[in-house]
This record gives structure tokens, C-alpha cells and sequence, in this order.
């Protein structure tokens, strides 16, 4: 399956990549850290390249990485953007989350 972005999600990485006049090797680097409402955080960051073990998948011009065993929670996940004045910007939609905040910030398995 693996994880995959949506057309809105990667112009707005695209955005930032410029503004931030990031190298072209760069990426987006998704995974997971303990914590927040529902047990998981996710976090996005931008990563100079890849690592040696991580994931690697590519849509919309836009190379998403991710380490292993953040994988294991996100593989199927969509990333999409929201322009929305109150709780806009990036969005996961995870088929492995059992249950989420109502931010959408965080998950359970």
C-alpha cells in the first residue's frame, strides 16, 4: 500500500520546499512518537535525504520517507492538506488508527 499524498498536501510541500530553498534531494519524512490525546503524534519534517532503512514512496513530485517502525502504523495512510481557518493544515488519513483525537493530531491503535 504504502503512503501517499494527496495533489492539495503536495503543492503545499512543494511550497515549502522553495521558501525554504531546500535541497533536491530533500523529503518529506512522516512517522509517529508516543504521545498526545490518543496515545501517537504524528510528525511530518523535512529530511536532506533518505536513510538507509526507511521507506520510500513518491507522488505528486513529492518523496515522502519514512522510518520502519513508524511504517507499521502508517502503511496505507493518506497525507492531504486542509485550508481551513480553525484546525487547517496537514491531515492523516490512517486506516490503522482505531480511534483519533478530535484534532486529528494523534491516534490509538
Amino acid at each position: 500500500m504504502g503512503i501517499s499524498i494527496t495533489e492539495k498536501a503536495a503543492t503545499h510541500v512543494r511550497r515549502l520546499f522553495d521558501e525554504h530553498k531546500v535541497a533536491a534531494t530533500a523529503c518529506l519524512r512522516v512517522g509517529i512518537k508516543g504521545g498526545g490525546c490518543s496515545g501517537f503524534s504524528y510528525t511530518l519534517n523535512i529530511a536532506d535525504a533518505p536513510a538507509a532503512d526507511d521507506e520510500v514512496f513518491t507522488g505528486h513530485d513529492v518523496r515522502i520517507v519514512c522510518d520502519p517502525k513508524s511504517y507499521l502504523y502508517l502503511n496505507g495512510t493518506e497525507i492531504d492538506f486542509k485550508d481551513e481557518l480553525m484546525g487547517g493544515g496537514f491531515v492523516f488519513n490512517n486506516p490503522n488508527a482505531k480511534d483519533k483525537c478530535s484534532c486529528g493530531a494523534s491516534f490509538s491503535a
